[in-house]
């Protein structure tokens, strides 16, 4: 396929390296240039603008960092440049009110857009093991396959509506994000009584809690090894809104959200934004007299 990609950050370029490897004629951009030094030595072009990743591509990715990164990037060249009939598939996390917004401009502009935000972090997604939630017009979906099979180890269909995909991935980081604020509370509370943080990591990971999320975030709130980033405090800040904008929007009541949006506005009040976000844990050890 002829494929552009927008967006190299650490998900973005682990992803586009993928599609590249799939045999894919990939051109790639990204406003700091020296990100594609790596995809471009591996034989990706590199455009030098919005437009020029979008001209001739049957389907353009991007992976941007929130909303207005997505707004600039649709209004800049993506929508002028892509042609009638090509998908556009943001994956980066967005609010479903921007999804919705950017469908409407690609359909004016005879365009589709396929919502397919990722689940997993900037290491999954180098060894093609993340999970992929697309939602769109099913023959859209269906015709995105070759890529879905070097990104990912599962596809979850979300239906029709791209704003559906946007619920999904924002329900799922909201559900991780308060089992890690959750399991900072455990910490906290077993360490006032004197336990290695290690041994009650062991009894969350090897007994009812054995799921890889746990083990990942029990093992870096045991060891507080909140410097290896895979998914920062600010960042998980700004999906944290997103989360309990869509919930005002649908009247839907999530009162676990603003405990654990409370946490990341703590960590960030002490200077740990671009920590990885499970120094939540470190917040609530903090607000437990253990800091």
């Amino acid at each position: 396929m002829k494929v552009g990609f927008i967006g190299l950050g650490r998900m973005g370029e682990a992803i586009a390296t993928r599609i590249l490897g799939g045999g894919h004629d990939l051109v790639v951009y990204n406003r700091t240039r020296s990100k594609a030094d790596a995809l471009e030595k591996a034989g990706a072009k590199v455009a030098e603008s919005i437009g020029a990743a979008a001209a001739g591509r049957d389907v353009v990715f991007t992976m941007l960092a929130d909303d207005v990164a997505l707004k600039f990037v649709a209004e800049s060249g993506l929508i002028d440049n892509l042609p009638k009939g090509a998908i556009h598939v943001p994956m980066g996390t967005h609010s479903v009110t921007a999804i919705t917004e950017i469908e409407a401009m690609h359909k004016a502009a005879g365009q589709v857009l396929v919502g397919c935000p990722v689940l997993g972090r900037p290491d999954a997604a180098a060894a093609g093991q993340l999970g992929l939630v697309p939602a769109g017009p099913p023959e859209a979906v269906a015709s995105l396959a070759p890529i879905w099979e070097v990104v990912g180890r599962a596809v979850f269909n979300a239906g029709t509506n791209p704003a559906g995909a946007a619920a999904v991935k924002l329900a799922n980081n909201m559900v991780l994000g308060c089992a890690i604020e959750a399991m900072g509370e455990g910490f906290a509370l077993t360490r006032k009584f004197g336990v290695d943080p290690v041994v009650f990591n062991q009894v969350l990971t090897e007994g009812l809690f054995s799921a890889p999320s746990y083990k990942a975030y029990g093992g870096i709130i045991s060891t507080e090894a909140y410097d290896q980033v895979g998914f920062t405090v600010k960042l998980g800040l700004k999906d944290a809104n997103l989360m309990l904008a869509a919930g005002q929007a649908a009247n839907v009541p999530l009162p676990s959200c603003n405990v654990y949006r409370d946490r990341l506005l703590g960590a960030i009040a002490h200077g740990e934004g671009d920590l990885d976000w499970a120094v939540i844990a470190r917040d609530q050890a903090r607000a437990s007299g253990l800091e």
